[in-house]
């Protein structure tokens, strides 16, 4: 009877691990990524918040007050973005004459600053640019469609992720609590995950601060060396730290946005800025590999092989999950004792 508890407990143990191993790579085909990490985020959330929601309110009520706030504030976001949006269309639509005047000073300053080789390429005048952003739209009419299918599903899954992240945030501990074998080790591989999930939380919340600083550093240290001075200095720091809890994606934005911003400036303030920006990336792609490091206990080395393997296999997807599933693979590791 013992040796059949034994062998039955191994089964389940094994079959446990297979369940968990198939899911986390069906995440990819079936494009659910932007689900994963948005339920983990809020459910992270939700119990790193609930123990000072308990000093004030006891029992389950602290975890709705929680959920009930998160709520808000994602609402309150999106109205709030939405609502800049359509009033920064408005106000180019309503203003023609500013944005042709804009774009003309930046396609002069190219002609003059770039080379010959480079120039020739870019259109001489706004009317050719008009002419050729249609021409490009009229010929990639396909890809600008799929590309707002993408959005639309990635922001649906993102909030079905974030749903289920609450509701399973209120179930508590009671899950663990169960004599069924196949459930308990599902259980522990669940635990797990969310342990690795949170500790590469922690290091992206100190990657975000590090690319913060030095962003604040070009943003009000570089720049004004060049005699330049960025708009929205203090609105683009803030969009970067927000922005940089997003593994990789997050950098991206924020560049992207300091980018365009410089190009409203000059032509000398976008190209000061990328070269500033990718000369520091270089940099920070080390130094996030070393936060992680040292919060999932693995070299930076084997991050970085890691994030490279991944976005070989799954691409851009790939290196955004690549630190949590490297960080669950190291835990299971360690218990099982083989490292």
């Amino acid at each position: 009877m013992e040796i059949w508890k034994m062998n039955k407990q191994g089964i389940c143990a094994a079959v446990s691990y297979m369940l968990i191993l198939l899911a986390l790579f069906l995440i990819f085909p079936l494009r659910l990524l932007p689900c994963f990490l948005a339920g983990f985020i809020v459910y992270e959330t939700i119990l790193a918040l609930t123990p000072w929601v308990e000093r004030l309110v006891k029992g389950p009520l602290a975890r709705w007050i929680i959920i009930l706030f998160l709520t808000v504030l994602v609402l309150l976001s999106l109205v709030f973005g939405i609502t800049k949006l359509i009033g920064f269309l408005l106000h180019d639509f309503q203003n023609p004459e500013a944005f042709h005047a804009t774009a003309s000073k930046l396609l002069e300053d190219a002609q003059r600053t770039l080379s010959p080789v480079v120039t020739r390429y870019l259109p001489a005048d706004i009317d050719e640019l008009q002419h050729q952003v249609v021409t490009w739209l009229r010929e990639h009419l396909v890809v600008v469609q799929t590309f707002g299918r993408t959005a639309a599903h990635t922001f649906a899954t993102m909030l079905i992720g974030m749903l289920l992240g609450a509701i399973i945030s209120l179930r508590g501990g009671e899950g663990n609590q169960t004599n069924m074998p196949l459930t308990h080790a599902m259980f522990e591989r669940l635990g797990r995950l969310a342990d690795a999930f949170h500790n590469v939380v922690f290091a992206q919340i100190k990657v975000s601060l590090v690319n913060t600083v030095l962003t604040s550093g070009f943003l009000f240290g570089v720049l004004p060396l060049f005699g330049l001075h960025f708009p929205f200095a203090k609105t683009v720091v803030v969009l970067t730290f927000i922005a940089g809890l997003l593994p990789i994606i997050g950098n991206l934005i924020s560049n992207t946005v300091i980018v365009l911003i410089g190009l409203s400036i000059s032509l000398k303030a976008a190209l000061i800025a990328l070269i500033f920006l990718m000369l520091v990336h270089k940099l920070e792609y080390f130094i996030n590999a070393r936060i992680f490091g040292t919060r999932i206990n693995a070299k930076t080395w084997e991050i970085l092989l890691v994030m490279l393997v991944f976005e070989s296999a799954f691409g851009l997807a790939g290196v955004v999950a690549a630190p949590v599933y490297y960080a669950y693979l190291k835990s299971e590791l360690r218990y099982a004792k083989l490292i």
